[in-house]
């Protein structure tokens, strides 16, 4: 990781965002250089209200508006570095949200289908990836327990809103080798779940407890 104090030719920006990794990220285990990097490449304020962009480099949850939120800089470094995504990864992201994990995501893998179900979020997340330059997030305003059959098998999937279980169908459109995290639980209990696909057999880990908003949809949580 690098020195914190190591300004070079670092904007005023990209140098805070690198204490924040330095305290908030890599202090608490997370030592992938490469989700590191693309978190201090990202400005999380870019994805926020107006209003909330001077709580960007905060280390918690934010919201973005139809009682949806941001999650902490934490928990998309963590969940991030547990997908292990490659350079030839084609990664599914259910709940796209502000964005802000997407352009994560876009910084590591060679495509990411994301999807949202609220029209105005999605509309909003791809108005902010494009002025950021991303090229190679391809985005779909439609139920993510659904995942996107088309363009399956996919090598990484990351769901970040938390459902009862595991969407059979993000299941079913995982390639073998392939790592899906998300988070299961109700409002009140969720822990995060990496799952590895090898044949038909599917390795389940448990990880650290956390909190999202629900997942809704065919195969979640209703609305």
């Amino acid at each position: 990781m690098m020195n914190p104090d190591n300004t070079g030719r670092d904007d005023a920006g990209r140098l805070a965002r690198r204490r924040m990794i330095f305290e908030d990220i890599y202090r608490r285990g997370v030592r992938n250089e490469g989700v590191l990097r693309a978190m201090e490449d990202v400005p999380r304020e870019h994805f926020l209200p107006p209003e909330l962009q001077d709580a960007a480099l905060e280390d918690r949850a934010l919201p973005i508006g139809a009682g949806q939120t941001i999650s902490q800089p934490y928990i998309v470094a963590y969940m991030t570095e547990q997908l292990d995504v490659t350079p030839e990864s084609r990664v599914l992201e259910i709940g796209t949200g502000s964005g802000y994990q997407t352009a994560i995501l876009a910084r590591l893998a060679k495509e990411v289908f994301s999807i949202e179900r609220l029209d105005r979020l999605c509309e909003q997340a791809r108005r902010r990836l494009a002025a950021l330059g991303v090229s190679n997030v391809h985005l779909r305003c439609a139920d993510g327990t659904l995942g996107w059959s088309e363009t399956a098998p996919f090598d990484r999937i990351i769901v970040t809103a938390a459902g009862p279980q595991i969407p059979p169908a993000l299941l079913d459109q995982l390639r073998d080798g392939g790592i899906l995290v998300a988070p299961i639980g109700d409002e009140q209990d969720q822990r995060l779940l990496k799952v590895r696909r090898n044949g038909p057999r599917l390795i389940e880990t448990p990880l650290i407890a956390v909190r999202f908003v629900r997942l809704i949809g065919k195969s979640g949580w209703k609305e």
